[in-house]
């Protein structure tokens, strides 16, 4: 079996491998080689927190370099002045651009640095003969982080001053910034001590939208713009106090982000926005059935006040419980977002407001089709009891409620809420492992029952897929259930599976023949793939027919004479 396999030797291994370690952990006094092309690394003093440098940063050092034997033969020290450079840019000495890569802020180590990696054969006469090994005392002073933000080489970023936090603003965000925009020879374009904008409609140049992206709060930055992300070939004239822009002109940025609001999309589809004013308290949320008492104030779009509540010293809390309908359908999904604290702007199109019809409001009337603006502070709320906090006997009696509370909103035909309902009341008996014998036989019929009605709120909502699923979990719970087969064979027909479809209603018919609903879609089943049948025997014929077509062309078109003889294909066929 050893001769299968070629191994090289260990050597030839690490060459292919780099098994070397790029960023060793020391102790202070310990030393390690960095990768493996002889630099070595000896830590003096541990250096703060755990970022290092990278390629294109720009980094301040203080630095002693000596021969092996001692000879000093370069200090920044002695000079009195910090060496700047940029990392990785082959500014300074390979073993430089590998060694400092390694280093945190206020670290100090020496570096042995082989002639390979500093200035090889010919050396660097008068002070350093070839082939010389060098050592560096480096102490890392600062760096200046550059950064490439579109990967193509039109837009960098130099970190002036560190931000706070982690986050970044996102597309749908308004943001606060400071900036002053210059052209190469230091002529001021544009400058603004405080501008607000959202990121993704963008302001100036479209330097700001990518950096912004880029940059926390309280980060201070110098951009350098290519004209891709300046005004490209077009230029921007003057206007006003702002200087003109001459074609395919690069700038140069400062850029400051003061503040910025957080814009979330509270629906999927868009119809309903949280602007975050002020920051909320802690992690927490209401949840579905949650008691809030909030500050609130609704207007229109052109700023009248229809309704306003708690906002005056002494007025009572507006309280309301969450998805029991008491506000309006996008207020009440908004609030459900918000921590305690929390102040913000939420902007509800009329199909999540008052909708098409004219509503008389506490201090106005809210036109047909109105999008509506709440500002609303959630000052306290109370959550809607969980499963984890309830024993046994709760559980089964909370799922009981949420079921009750599906079946009425499924007779108003608020299939949606009502499938909310049910969906709770089977998570609350999800878990049944603890019950005792007559419980599990509780959390079982209302598993059932609970999974039946939302399958069937699901096939009112078009959602087919969910509705198959939540029979097949009734089926596994009882597999001769006549409503849980029927239904997915609704779910089936609609999702075009018509053999699956076949299978549930024969099986339901084998259980319940007399069944008159299911006689009927049977019916309906077998009129669907009869049709189906047709539409297949249509489209293979007319395939067929175009196949033979194309092979009659073919053979015209490869028999010699036939199109000119007016000869029929088989004759030819007969005479060859």
């Amino acid at each position: 079996m050893d001769e299968d396999f070629d191994l090289p030797a260990a050597e030839e291994m690490n060459e292919e491998m780099d098994l070397g370690d790029d960023n060793p952990s020391l102790e202070v006094g310990e030393e390690k080689e960095i990768g493996k092309q002889g630099l070595k690394k000896k830590l003096v003093k541990k250096g703060e927190g755990w970022e290092t440098a990278e390629n294109g940063d720009e980094v301040e050092v203080h630095y002693t370099g000596t021969l092996l034997d001692g000879t000093q033969f370069d200090s920044s020290r002695d000079r009195g002045t910090p060496f700047k450079f940029k990392l990785g840019q082959g500014q300074v000495i390979k073993g430089w651009d590998l060694g400092i890569k390694t280093m945190k802020k206020g670290e100090n180590a020496i570096f042995t640095i082989p002639a390979e990696l500093a200035y090889g054969e010919s050396g660097s006469p008068p002070t350093i003969p070839p082939n010389a090994t060098l050592q560096f005392d480096v102490e890392l002073l600062s760096w200046s982080s550059v950064k490439d933000i579109c990967k193509d080489g039109g837009l960098f970023k130099k970190i002036v001053k560190e931000g706070e936090k982690w986050e970044n603003p996102k597309d749908a965000d308004e943001v606060y910034v400071k900036y002053e925009a210059r052209l190469e020879d230091g002529t001021v374009v544009s400058k603004s001590d405080g501008v607000e904008f959202t990121v993704s409609e963008g302001y100036f140049c479209p330097a700001l939208a990518k950096a912004v992206k880029t940059m926390k709060k309280g980060e201070k930055v110098l951009l350098t713009a290519k004209p891709q992300y300046g005004f490209a070939e077009k230029g921007r004239p003057a206007a006003g106090d702002e200087g003109g822009v001459p074609p395919n002109a690069a700038l140069h940025i400062d850029l400051e982000l003061v503040s910025w609001k957080t814009v979330t999309e509270v629906t999927t589809d868009k119809k309903v926005l949280k602007k975050i004013l002020k920051e909320g308290e802690g992690y927490e949320r209401p949840n579905e059935g949650a008691v809030v008492r909030v500050k609130l104030t609704g207007k229109l779009g052109d700023g009248t006040v229809f309704v306003k509540k708690g906002q005056e010293e002494g007025d009572e809390l507006f309280e309301f419980k969450t998805d029991e309908e008491q506000v309006v359908d996008g207020l009440d999904r908004a609030v459900l977002t918000m921590k305690k604290g929390e102040v913000a702007l939420v902007t509800v199109a009329p199909q999540y407001a008052f909708g098409s019809s004219e509503s008389k409001q506490e201090v106005a009337v809210v036109p047909p089709n109105s999008s509506v603006y709440y500002e609303v502070e959630l000052v306290s709320f109370d959550k809607d009891k969980e499963s984890w906090d309830m024993n046994n006997a709760e559980k089964i009696e909370a799922a009981g409620k949420k079921k009750e509370e599906g079946n009425v909103l499924f007779k108003a035909g608020k299939y949606e809420r009502a499938s909310k309902r049910y969906e709770k009341a089977a998570k609350f008996v999800e878990y049944d492992s603890s019950f005792s014998e007559e419980e599990k036989k509780q959390s079982k019929a209302l598993k059932v029952t609970c999974n039946l009605n939302n399958a069937a709120c699901k096939l009112k909502l078009k959602d087919y897929k969910q509705a198959e699923k939540l029979c097949t979990k009734v089926l596994d719970l009882e597999s001769r259930n006549v409503k849980a087969l029927y239904r997915r064979a609704q779910a089936y027909i609609q999702l075009a599976d018509l053999d699956l479809a076949e299978l549930d209603i024969k099986k339901a018919l084998e259980i319940d023949p007399d069944n008159r609903d299911i006689k009927l879609e049977y019916r309906a089943l077998k009129e669907k793939v009869k049709e189906n049948n047709k539409k297949e025997a249509k489209f293979y014929g007319n395939m067929f027919a175009r196949m033979s077509k194309l092979e009659q062309l073919d053979s015209n078109k490869t028999t010699p004479g036939a199109a000119q003889q007016g000869a029929e294909p088989m004759s030819v066929d007969s005479a060859a």
